[in-house]
């Protein structure tokens, strides 16, 4: 079964979006200013590739490459280091495949693992994060790692990653996001967005949230993703249901956070919705939003084996829209927008 969703995966398939951008090149070699001004790259816990494709085409078209790992969650692009990251649930591990442009601008479908960290210090991985050379995985509990959700800071080096800190969390963790040096995090099975401040200058050891709050109307949060101070959050609902998740969007979300109390709720009159029969949300795992272009980016694991889907920015308060593009991408389980 795997061995066919590999080949699925490696049909190119058109995303069929409109550029933000007239720029069309697609391949120049390490971080040029001729790079592509927004690029989407996704990762997979069934078919061992990861996706990319350059939005700023009149026609995006995605492009597989095989990796290492079969199954990965979480996924980032460095532009200055020319590397692609990824959690490896596979091998319990950070790798990073590097010389991306070059694999890019060849006609190749495979990346060569360049660098890692050490294996098994986490295991079932769920997201990660960056901040400059520092990299936060996100541990959900499993039998294998003792039931404990954990938090591992990792700092990049010149040939590897050195562990800083790991921290122990009481909640379930799914997705993470680092603004301002403030680690933001949904809690599984919940539809709370938690908050540790000055995660960075924090010592290793049980860890506490300096804030929670609950989202309203929301089920079960997965995704979260920022861009400036608007932040989207994905539901999942019923992890069975391949028709019942949906997409919050908060504007002004520090602001709504901050005077929201610990344990309080943020309204829906400062939610922006995308829910219902038309937009082929079952389990949105994870989200990537671009302000410049006004879109969403969401990795659809559930609905059709795994779907990329992409949404215009929701103008209403609640809306039951159809995405503006749709490809079928097995086992999509990790998203991240490069612009």
């Amino acid at each position: 079964m795997k061995k066919n969703l590999f080949l699925v995966a490696l049909s190119v398939s058109a995303i069929g979006v409109v550029s933000c951008s007239s720029d069309d090149d697609s391949g120049n070699n390490n971080g040029g200013s001729n790079d592509p001004d927004t690029e989407l790259f996704a990762s997979s816990n069934t078919s061992g590739t990861i996706s990319y494709t350059d939005l700023t085409t009149s026609s995006p078209v995605a492009r597989f490459f095989s990796t290492g790992s079969v199954d990965a969650d979480g996924i980032y692009f460095d532009d200055d280091r020319n590397e692609v990251i990824i959690a490896s649930r596979t091998n319990n591990r950070l790798e990073v495949y590097g010389n991306f442009r070059e694999a890019l601008a060849g006609t190749g479908s495979s990346l060569t693992m360049t660098a890692s960290s050490t294996t098994g210090d986490f295991t079932n991985a769920r997201e990660i994060t960056v901040d400059d050379d520092r990299v936060i995985v996100a541990q959900d509990q499993f039998a294998t790692n003792g039931l404990q959700n954990r938090l591992f800071v990792y700092l990049r080096t010149a040939t590897g990653f050195t562990l800083e800190k790991t921290f122990d969390v009481s909640f379930k963790l799914w997705g993470i996001h680092i603004k301002d040096g403030n680690l933001f995090a949904v809690e599984d099975l919940t539809n709370r967005v938690a908050v540790f401040n000055n995660i960075f200058s924090k010592q290793s050891g049980a860890l506490t949230a300096d804030k929670s709050v609950a989202i309203e109307g929301l089920v079960r949060t997965h995704g979260i993703d920022f861009d400036d101070n608007t932040v989207v959050l994905t539901d999942v609902g019923d992890a069975n249901s391949d028709s019942d998740g949906g997409i919050v969007v908060i504007e002004n979300f520090i602001s709504v956070f901050s005077g929201t109390v610990d344990g309080g709720t943020i309204a829906l009159s400062n939610q922006k919705r995308i829910y219902g029969s038309n937009t082929m949300l079952g389990n949105p795992v994870d989200v990537s939003i671009d302000d410049d272009s006004n879109k969403i980016y969401v990795a659809e694991r559930l609905n059709g084996g795994g779907r990329v889907l992409t949404f215009a920015y929701p103008t209403a308060a609640d809306a039951n829209v159809a995405p503006t593009a749709n490809r079928i991408e097995p086992g999509v389980t990790g998203i991240y927008l490069r612009d």
